[in-house]
């Protein structure tokens, strides 16, 4: 049992649902995304249905030219959302009690891509580039030194289970001591390098994606930033939505498959219910981790389905993208989003309807569909290259 709750502050969102908490929950409960659109920006000669976070981005003439990129704008941009609580949760508050983990897998990287293309061109580089641009820990680094704070601050990057575990190391500073407030999340925007990769592994799909469909492809890219701010429960936060539980485990199976028989996706899972003190039919929504990979869902339909037979069920990827870095952190705004609805509605899975025969059934909702009751207790799911998995469960009193 977790002896010291850690309550998720109403997030900051921007992805591909939307901008803002109430954007993105309208959408998100509709099946509408206006940011998922057809673009070969990121692919030129082949066009693909990429998640775009169309969110005004703000000057950056005031940060080092060595934090200047466009993953840091999306970041600024999106926690201006939370930043007027954070002022008021900081005004008493030592700067070095004050953490900044995020998760990204891209960083900067497309300003290096920018750079590369213009010294091909030119045979020197722009004069806006730095090579600390695509440091992972740039979004961390800019972010703490943008506010001040002085406590503990780095970025996690274990690909798609980055913004998850960023999620985990928040909470394990608050339960150490370390800290008395975690700003944490994620943040990945979309470049050709990521763009690129994928389709050299054949993995994404030209087409929106199908999670657990005979007719699933692969995934679409997209983009996001999603911050939580975290602390220990306060009698104030008694009926706020907290970190119960989280699992992680590394099944070094496969560089980028994952353990077909998800043994260590299981045990991440079983892990985060244990500390979580839930038994699996506590869990009223799972948002699943559902690419729209052949081998990710098969794993993953055979690691839900007997767990939780009639759980309902969504992947949000059709919705918002693969947003890699970001994702675990967007999925828990996302399943946030769900705990805290109050006419108890469910994020839906869009799809085409057909089943793999292949693959156990899974409860996957349906558009419009609602919970018979409140929602207490949610799951969310990150497996990631490399056999990384992460399991959160989210719990409201």
């Amino acid at each position: 049992m977790n002896p010291d709750p850690v309550v998720l502050l109403p997030p900051a969102v921007a992805c591909a649902l939307g901008d803002g908490l109430e954007n993105v929950r309208e959408a998100l409960f509709s099946g509408r995304s206006p940011g998922m659109r057809y673009s070969d920006a990121y692919s030129p000669g082949r066009t693909l249905m990429l998640g775009h976070a169309d969110v005004p981005l703000p000057p950056l003439d005031g940060l080092p030219l060595s934090q200047r990129s466009r993953n840091n704008a999306l970041l600024l941009a999106t926690f201006a959302q939370i930043e007027p609580l954070y002022r008021e949760l900081t005004r008493n508050l030592p700067a070095h009690r004050i953490a900044v983990i995020l998760g990204t897998s891209t960083s900067g990287m497309a300003q290096s891509e920018e750079a590369v293309l213009f010294h091909h061109q030119t045979k020197r580089l722009p004069d806006n580039f730095h090579y600390s641009q695509q440091e992972l820990g740039s979004p961390s680094r800019m972010l703490a030194e943008h506010l001040g704070c002085t406590g503990p601050a780095y970025s996690i990057s274990t690909a798609c289970t980055s913004g998850a575990k960023a999620l985990i190391s928040g909470a394990r500073l608050l339960r150490a001591g370390l800290a008395d407030l975690v700003i944490a999340g994620g943040v990945d925007t979309l470049a050709r390098f990521t763009v690129g990769g994928f389709a050299s592994l054949e993995a994404v799909s030209d087409a929106p994606c199908l999670p657990f469909s005979a007719n699933r492809c692969g995934i679409n890219i997209g983009e996001a930033a999603a911050l939580f701010l975290m602390r220990r429960q306060t009698e104030e936060d008694k009926h706020a939505v907290t970190l119960a539980g989280w699992g992680e485990t590394s099944d070094g199976y496969h560089i980028s498959a994952p353990d077909p028989e998800g043994v260590g996706a299981t045990n991440a899972i079983l892990e985060a219910l244990t500390r979580a003190d839930c038994s699996p039919s506590d869990i009223g929504y799972i948002n699943l981790h559902g690419t729209a990979t052949q081998h990710n869902d098969a794993m993953e339909s055979r690691v839900i389905s007997p767990l939780f037979p009639d759980c309902p069920v969504s992947s949000t990827k059709p919705m918002t993208g693969h947003t890699l870095g970001a994702a675990g952190a967007l999925e828990a705004a996302l399943t946030w989003l769900t705990l805290t609805d109050r006419a108890h509605r469910l994020p839906p899975h869009l799809w085409d309807g057909i089943q793999d025969p292949n693959d156990p059934p899974l409860s996957l909702v349906a558009l419009h569909a609602h919970a018979n009751a409140p929602i207490r207790a949610a799951l969310s799911t990150s497996f990631a290259f490399g056999g990384s998995n992460a399991a959160l469960v989210l719990r409201t009193s």
